[in-house]
């Protein structure tokens, strides 16, 4: 059993987002047979799976979700190869591959120079947001912005410590910290969007991981409306989970014909110039991705 310490020892962030984007393409190729998530007891367990089928190395992970809980989430992955199985605490595969997504989303869509990065929410998601995209842009500055004020600073204190060559700084509101930024990052469960369309700079790539209900919703749907593209990790998981996205389409502001899959997207890059959206609820080819890794990673300490 790998613990926490041991997933990150094994797997860097940089090295997690390049297994996510190849594991995107292999996505859109065929390569890979993913059910629909299966949740139960009211989203509280969510078991996920993948089975690359070049290979026959399948991935499956279980969660379970207790709002209160301390840790909040508890689950593990089993990575199942023909020589073996790798099983790993999948609370830290999972933050370590959201975060690897985002990275992946950024880099196809953020502006090449883009330095300035709003991140909305403290929760167990928010620091491997910041991670991911530093993995693939050149970050000066983080606005944090939390409705615990306390719980944003003390982030915004270990962000600090950790990226030493970055001004992090804690936004009194949502509105503050994504006015003046390059790239936005949500991670909460929030029911209602964070920010007006307004409040966004003209040209600004938007990531959203945090909800995975339809009853969430971190975007507002105007930017849904509006933005030159709007990518999602799997247009059928989207419309299954992804509150803002299910609202818009329902209302008529967007045309579930104009959302685009990630992994179509990686192989024909858009040439974009202002707002882009990338909404992810999570496939199990992310965890899969990381899996991977894992399963390299034990198999060099065996040799």
């Amino acid at each position: 059993m790998l613990d926490a310490d041991d997933v990150r020892k094994a797997v860097p962030m940089p090295a997690a987002v390049e297994a996510v984007r190849e594991a995107f393409l292999e996505l859109a190729a065929g390569r890979f047979e993913v059910p629909q998530r299966l949740s139960f007891a009211q989203a509280t367990t969510l078991v996920m799976t993948a089975c690359h089928k070049p290979t026959s190395a399948t991935v499956v992970k279980t969660l379970n979700l207790s709002p209160g809980r301390t840790p909040m989430i508890l689950g593990t992955l089993v990575w199942n190869t023909a020589e073996g199985q790798v099983v790993a605490d999948a609370v830290e595969v999972t933050t370590l591959r959201t975060g690897a997504v985002s990275g992946v989303a950024t880099d196809l869509l953020a502006p090449p120079d883009a330095s300035r990065l709003a991140l909305l929410g403290t929760g167990a998601q928010a620091a491997d947001q910041v991670r991911a995209v530093a993995a693939v842009r050149r970050l000066s500055h983080v606005s944090v912005f939390g409705r615990d004020r306390s719980r944003a600073q003390a982030l915004a204190d270990r962000l600090s410590a950790e990226f030493p060559e970055v001004t992090v700084a804690v936004a009194r509101r949502a509105s503050d910290a994504v006015s003046d930024v390059d790239i936005v990052c949500c991670a909460t469960s929030s029911s209602t969007p964070l920010f007006s369309v307004g409040d966004l700079p003209e040209r600004v790539h938007v990531n959203a991981i945090g909800s995975y209900l339809p009853s969430m919703r971190e975007l507002p749907p105007e930017l849904l409306a509006t933005a030159e593209c709007v990518v999602v990790d799997q247009i059928g998981a989207a419309m299954a989970e992804a509150g803002e996205v299910i609202h818009a389409v329902e209302t008529g502001l967007l045309d579930r014909g104009s959302l685009l899959e990630l992994g179509d997207v990686l192989g024909r890059p858009p040439a974009v110039g202002g707002r882009t959206v990338f909404k992810s609820v999570g496939v199990a080819v992310q965890d899969w991705a990381v899996g991977r890794l894992l399963g390299e990673a034990v198999g060099r300490v065996r040799s």
